[in-house]
């Protein structure tokens, strides 16, 4: 497999030759207003421009999977330049009839037992943060992908360490594991997404797995920088098992 990290949470996956878009938010550095009330309130969303092209990242896409339709996870862009009849994966009816309402045709709703040209496809769960900001965070979801020529790979998708992530990593063994890793917050309310110790904690419960943190300095509320995660993950003396991509660096596992 050959994993790319675009920009945010938006990775091209190639597996067992076939190519997914995850999350894609696609529009122009400072297009859209800040998340509000965090950190840069005077700062336009995405904060950094693509690292390449709209057309290479979309062209000869197979599939696309959103995890949840926030804004910074599939924007008006990837609305409007994604094929309508493109296969499309979500987590659940109520974004499967927002997206068949964008004018998509092709819209399934992922389970634990989605299969698409032979690659399992598991829908997994997700915390958006802890605490009373989960009311307005909303539902969200990871897949596992397995096949049987292929590692087998879980996007974590915008989700905290909690027991349901352990849980996954227990049931599905995966070798490399996708985490957004940003510590994104509010003013209010704690951590969105993983940081340090979440990050951490995956590592404890997969010693042996690839740990790519993702969704990082793209966005205004961030509050991890890809520096900072460096340092602590050299500090614990696992720098060879959590990576940390720049925008338009990928792996082949």
């Amino acid at each position: 497999m050959n994993i790319q990290q675009i920009r945010n949470a938006t990775l091209v996956v190639n597996y067992t030759g076939k190519k997914f878009l995850i999350d894609p938010f696609l529009a122009d550095k400072g297009t859209y207003p800040p998340f509000l009330p965090s950190l840069r309130q005077d700062q336009f969303n995405p904060l950094v421009n693509l690292p390449t092209s709209i057309d290479h990242i979309i062209n000869h896409v197979d599939a696309v999977i959103i995890t949840h339709l926030h804004l910074d996870h599939f924007d008006e862009v990837a609305k409007a330049v994604l094929p309508k009849d493109i296969k499309m994966f979500v987590q659940n009816e109520q974004d499967a009839a927002e997206v068949r309402n964008a004018g998509f045709q092709n819209v399934e709703v992922l389970q634990e037992d989605t299969v698409f040209e032979g690659i399992k496809l598991t829908k997994t769960k997700g915390e958006h943060g802890r605490g009373e900001i989960l009311k307005r965070a909303g539902l969200v979801c990871g897949v596992v992908f397995k096949h049987s020529n292929e590692k087998t790979l879980y996007v974590a998708g915008d989700t905290v360490w909690y027991e349901a992530i352990q849980e996954v990593i227990e049931t599905h063994k995966p070798e490399i594991i996708v985490v957004n890793g940003g510590d994104n917050q509010f003013l209010q309310g704690g951590s969105l997404v993983m940081g340090k110790g979440d990050i951490y904690e995956v590592y404890k419960a997969a010693p042996n797995a690839t740990i790519i943190s993702v969704h990082m300095e793209a966005v205004n509320h961030w509050t991890l920088s890809r520096e900072e995660l460096k340092s602590f993950i050299n500090e614990k003396g696992i720098s060879s098992n959590v990576l940390v991509p720049d925008d338009g660096e990928s792996y082949s596992f």
